[in-house]
């Protein structure tokens, strides 16, 4: 079962991966070319953030939750056919919502940007801009809404590697179009950017149709239907749709009150951006993997398997999150420097458009940021893990309860806090949230007997720091003498955090070996298996 999880999670980890390296140099484009802390930039990362928000609601968490184990029971107790015709309900319903909704964003997107970014009613430029580009991005919206229900169909049957290629169109559609207009004003390359997500959105969708197809999951239209089955989903998804729902407007709580500060926005979206390459390698893709793992041993009455899955979940998590969250903490400038200076001015340059946009301010502001992020990652991942074992028993309710109380504690934080620490108080808030509805999630988890840390958790966890801590040490001591080094380098600061982080890996990876943290033979049969 360990190999099972390992070889799938490899299959989306890897394919993340590759997304987010491409997310690093969309990221770094966008850095150079654009910069941060202007009206550009801030309204790029606000019209961006909108179709996201209502994505998470509509194609993502929630409705995934709901619509996988629904899906895959159908599937194994009703066969193929009545499995793809209740997707088929689900997806007449999903166009006439999202034709109304994206009509009223269309029309009202002046409100809609008022709302969610008071800070830029009394600034003209970022006004106007941030409505622009959300009239050009919102589209997007019903491309992954129609993504969501096929990667969800295709994740049932775990068949995770389309789903989890997807993104990497995205990011290839934001590359071309940021490159294609580097040249020319920030304005204009800005507005391309927004066509570039509408690109990379239809052509996610089109990705996920032939992967589909191929798996004779191809959806036909149909006339919407408010049968039981669809009642069904309604009934178990409403309480991750308030959840998800009361998230967002967590979100627009968190960028409420960054668009209070030039620049905030900016800052906050690139550390956004580094922080979820961990969370999405490690967090999202194990709670993709675990959530039908565990819901096929619930179904076959194996509450000792889904047990050990969800203590193995954790094991990896912590295997992979605790030293991200190192490096994070220790060295957030440097990462911010090097990528979003350094080599994204090497990039820039290179084609003709001049050096990095990004500032030193913008490395301080977002560098901070960062490393408040890093406190709260080991948290983020282990929320979306302990959420799947609840999704998997079908049981929404619980965490929706738990994220609403967490959603309340970050609301409170950022708001009360921004007049001492400015925008500093959203990631703050975030992590404080986190960790609270992570306490609130294992304790239930436990009391109803689904979490059971063994001895065997308890004695890796403890190695795993110890190679934690080694991590650490090795980032300390390099930082202690970067100009030396970095002078080696020929003044290659990007070169440099590419030799440390490869020195720290093999330095966590030797020591988490020898102390018996990690067993190689389950990370090379997992590979060995192959993929689906």
């Amino acid at each position: 079962m360990a190999r099972s999880i390992l070889k799938s999670l490899a299959t989306v980890s890897g394919l993340t991966m590759a997304s987010r390296v491409l997310g690093f140099a969309r990221q770094m484009l966008l850095a150079a070319v654009i910069g941060a802390g202007n009206p550009v930039a801030d309204a790029f990362w606000v019209a961006f953030r909108l179709p996201n928000m209502f994505r998470r609601l509509l194609a993502e968490g929630a409705f995934h939750a709901a619509f996988v184990p629904l899906f895959q029971g159908k599937e194994v107790k009703e066969g193929h056919e009545a499995a793809r015709r209740f997707a088929e309900d689900i997806l007449a319903w999903q166009i006439i919502i999202l034709t109304g909704l994206t009509a009223a964003v269309m029309i009202f997107t002046p409100i809609f940007v008022g709302v969610i970014a008071t800070g830029f009613l009394d600034d003209p430029e970022r006004l106007n801009l941030t409505v622009l580009y959300t009239r050009i991005m919102f589209p997007y919206l019903a491309c992954m809404s129609l993504v969501g229900i096929y990667a969800g169909m295709l994740n049932a049957l775990q068949r995770f590697a389309a789903a989890a290629a997807a993104p990497l169109l995205l990011n290839l559609a934001l590359i071309g179009g940021i490159l294609l207009y580097a040249d020319q004003p920030v304005a204009v390359t800005g507005q391309a950017a927004a066509w570039a997500v509408l690109v990379g959105g239809l052509l996610q969708l089109a990705a996920l149709i032939f992967a589909a197809q191929r798996s004779s999951l191809l959806l036909r239209l149909r006339l919407p239907r408010f049968n039981k089955h669809v009642r069904r989903l309604v009934v178990l998804g409403a309480p991750g749709f308030i959840g998800a729902g009361a998230l967002q407007i967590n979100g627009i709580v968190g960028t409420n009150v960054a668009s209070r500060q030039d620049g905030a926005n900016s800052w906050l979206a690139f550390a956004d951006q580094l922080y979820q390459l961990p969370l999405s390698m490690i967090g999202i893709a194990l709670g993709i993997v675990l959530m039908p793992t565990i819901s096929r041993a619930v179904k076959a009455d194996d509450q000792k398997g889904a047990m050990r899955s969800l203590n193995r979940g954790m094991e990896i998590a912590l295997f992979l999150s605790l030293p991200a969250a190192a490096a994070l903490i220790v060295i957030p400038d440097l990462i911010c420097a090097a990528l979003f200076q350094d080599l994204a001015g090497l990039a820039t340059r290179a084609i003709g458009a001049g050096g990095s946009a990004f500032g030193d301010t913008d490395v301080d502001r977002t560098g901070v940021a960062l490393m408040i992020f890093g406190w709260g990652l080991p948290a983020f991942v282990l929320q979306k893990i302990f959420a799947a074992a609840f999704f998997a028993r079908e049981d929404t309710r619980t965490p929706m309860t738990f994220a609403l109380v967490a959603i309340a504690i970050n609301a409170a934080l950022s708001i009360s806090l921004f007049p001492v620490i400015g925008f500093l108080s959203v990631p703050l808030g975030t992590i404080c949230a986190s960790w609270t509805e992570v306490s609130l999630l294992a304790s239930r988890l436990r009391h109803r007997g689904y979490l059971k840390p063994n001895k065997h958790f308890v004695s890796t966890l403890i190695k795993i720091l110890v190679a934690v801590g080694a991590l650490a040490a090795t980032l300390l001591a390099a930082e202690a003498v970067r100009a030396d080094l970095v002078a080696l380098l020929f003044g290659q600061l990007w070169l440099y955090l590419a030799l440390l982080v490869a020195t720290a890996m093999l330095a966590y990876g030797g020591i988490a070996i020898v102390i018996g943290a990690v067993k190689p033979a389950d990370w090379i049969g997992s590979r060995r298996s192959g993929t689906k």
